[in-house]
């Protein structure tokens, strides 16, 4: 059985890295910084042994700054580079006296000033740069964007896609039909794989159960198939719905009737895969 590995986890120090987006009232919990240590501390409550740290803002500077961190419960890292730039000598940058390996790249597409982003054609030769390399690229979008993935996925077919967070479905008792069928068409593309992340962080602690978010996740899990779904927790997001322990026992719950083979994939095996990890 493969180690458990979350496959989606952030860092920040804002002394460097200020996050802007975070407001210090309304998201207390995460209105630190979060580090290694903080890191390893996590993953013993959920029980997992390592972690895919992606990148949280549009920042060469931090993507280089989270390439050295020297930590066993580090895997690897989903940069950012500017897609519209020179691709090599950027990663060039980040891997230089990296103690993490770069396995993929992401762009904050969802807070992109230009909501048709993914569908420049200035950013095609930088996604052949990833390709060519062997990296992914984490999809970070909203519902309405979904129909761009699919099309940049198929656009772009022997590149490794990986959706983060379902690709925000709505909050449990709203109608997900538009982001079924959305998700539906973009799981028809066999380069792409999702991460089963993110879906508690608007939540408010305390709020919600598993059966709340099971039609979201079976959904899922009928769309990509347990070898193209990843476990990821979006933490310290996921303190914002109450914390990345209760998030884990909840897709297990919900993920309950897979087999042992299956739940390992989902928990680690796919994203050693779809991340090459070392």
């Amino acid at each position: 059985m493969s180690a458990g590995i979350d496959a989606h986890v952030h860092l920040w120090d804002r002394a460097v890295d200020p996050q802007d987006w975070i407001d210090a009232d309304t998201m207390a919990p995460i209105a630190r910084d979060f580090g290694p240590f903080d890191l390893s501390e996590m993953l013993d409550s959920t029980g997992l042994d390592r972690a895919v740290v992606v990148q949280s803002s549009n920042s060469l500077e931090e993507s280089i700054r989270l390439a050295k961190l020297d930590s066993p419960a580090i895997a690897g890292l989903v940069a950012w580079v500017d897609l519209e730039a020179e691709v090599g000598p950027q990663l060039d940058q980040i891997r230089k006296n990296a103690a993490v390996p770069v396995v993929g790249v992401r762009h904050l597409a969802h807070i992109d000033p230009d909501p048709q982003w993914m569908m420049r054609e200035e950013i095609n030769a930088g996604l052949t740069v990833l390709e060519r390399e062997d990296l992914c690229f984490d999809l970070v979008v909203r519902e309405w964007q979904l129909p761009q993935a699919t099309r940049l996925a198929a656009r772009h077919s022997g590149l490794r896609f990986v959706l983060d967070h379902l690709g925000g479905p709505p909050e449990p008792g709203r109608d997900g039909s538009s982001w079924a069928s959305r998700l539906r068409e973009l799981a028809r593309q066999p380069n792409v794989v999702a991460k089963v992340s993110g879906l508690t962080s608007g939540l408010a602690p305390g709020s919600w159960r598993a059966a709340d978010l099971a039609a979201q996740v079976t959904f899922a899990l009928e769309s990509f198939g347990p070898e193209r779904l990843l476990y990821g927790s979006d933490w310290p997001l996921a303190e914002l719905g109450g914390g990345a322990a209760p998030w884990k026992r909840a897709v297990e719950a919900l993920l309950d009737g897979l087999s042992t083979a299956e739940r390992a994939r989902v928990f680690g095996g796919n994203a050693a895969d779809v991340y090459s990890l070392p």
